[in-house]
């Protein structure tokens, strides 16, 4: 019987590459793949500081890892996939006013549709990753689910929500039935190079945070000065430029009242801000789009279940009505705060990832 083949997907982090372990002690025929995603300035892409899963420190960690647990490593160069799927669509996204989430695009797009696409070349049967989330098969629904990980704190099932039937047929995701802490303690064991490194936290491609000045450097349009309204549209102030703003943001407003002020939303046809108080940011509904789903094949009525906002966000209680084709109106029992177009909105029956999508429109614009 021929030895099963899996490509790992490494970053450089002590996920992957325990998980990379892992699938090497269960007996498959394991393969390394770091991705080339984009290209760093050299004082961000060999500091020691760098916490993100890109970049040529993440190359160097990976291929330490695969020598030390002798398996095969390659480098895969995707960063015309990743400008023209992740990177454009980043840009273009605030443009028009939303906050989108990269981190989902680029699973969706490329590590489970051009580095999948790379099973063929290796002959392998799975593509592996080193996400905090489970794949199982349910034999009732004969479908495959998406579990949250079992470190609920370190949980990544929200970012892989648009995974398709296929997708997950052929995804393994071993570090998701482990907590963090026996994650870095069998890397420390093993012995592995990463054992101790910091997680990846920000955008990987704006290692310095300062949105606005990548953005700025791709389109002049969206830092045109226009006006900060409120409900009434009364003019408060003036912006300096629809990029530096989301939904939720309080700094930056530059305008002078009796309370705090909010962004309430983005209007980037208008070139306007519209501003509130804390209390005008809760809304109760939403409108969805790009839904895909995950445990059920479509929905055909409203069901009930617990929705997340954003990735930090705390489910919510919340009823989804089928709307079109792909699209979902998500009304939650309770006021959520700050909900923001281009985030996605994920639904949960319990651990199982029901489906999720793009959101589109919250409260007074549904």
């Amino acid at each position: 019987m021929r030895q099963k083949r899996v490509v790992i997907a490494m970053s450089g982090g002590v996920d992957s590459s325990v998980a990379a372990a892992i699938l090497n002690e269960q007996g498959y025929e394991v393969s390394g793949i770091t991705m080339n995603l984009f290209s760093l300035p050299e004082k961000y892409c060999r500091s020691e500081n760098l916490r993100s899963c890109c970049g040529w420190k993440a190359t160097e960690d990976s291929h330490r890892v695969a020598v030390s647990l002798g398996i095969s490593f390659y480098i895969a160069d995707f960063r015309k996939n990743f400008e023209k799927k992740v990177i454009t669509d980043f840009c273009k996204e605030y443009t028009r006013g939303r906050t989108p989430n990269p981190c989902i695009r680029c699973n969706q797009y490329i590590k489970f549709d051009f580095l999948m696409q790379k099973l063929k070349v290796f002959k392998a049967d799975y593509l592996a990753t080193g996400h905090h989330a489970r794949v199982e098969y349910e034999t009732n629904s004969k479908r495959y689910i998406l579990k949250k990980g079992k470190d609920k704190k370190k949980d990544q099932s929200y970012f892989l929500y648009p995974l398709t039937q296929d997708q997950l047929s052929r995804t393994l995701m071993p570090i998701g039935y482990l907590t963090k802490d026996e994650v870095r303690n069998k890397a420390e064991k093993l012995g592995l190079p990463v054992a101790q490194r910091p997680e990846s936290q920000e955008i990987c491609f704006i290692p310095d945070k300062n949105y606005a000045k990548f953005l700025q450097s791709r389109s002049h349009e969206a830092c045109k000065p226009g006006p900060i309204v409120n409900l009434k549209n009364e003019v408060l102030g003036q912006h300096k430029g629809i990029i530096h703003y989301t939904v939720g943001q309080r700094r930056g407003m530059g305008i002078t009242s009796k309370h705090p002020m909010y962004v309430l939303a983005v209007q980037s046809k208008k070139n306007t801000i519209v501003a509130g108080t804390k209390n005008q940011l809760y809304e109760k509904i939403l409108l969805a789009s790009q839904v895909n789903w995950v445990s059920i094949e479509k929905i055909k009525k409203p069901q009930v279940v617990k929705a997340k906002i954003r990735y930090k966000h705390k489910e919510a209680k919340a009823l989804i009505t089928p709307f079109d084709s792909d699209k979902v109106i998500v009304e939650f029992e309770n006021s959520q705060r700050a909900i923001t177009p281009g985030q996605s909105v994920v639904f949960y029956d319990g651990d199982v990832v029901v489906g999720g999508g793009i959101i589109d429109k919250a409260g007074r614009q549904t």
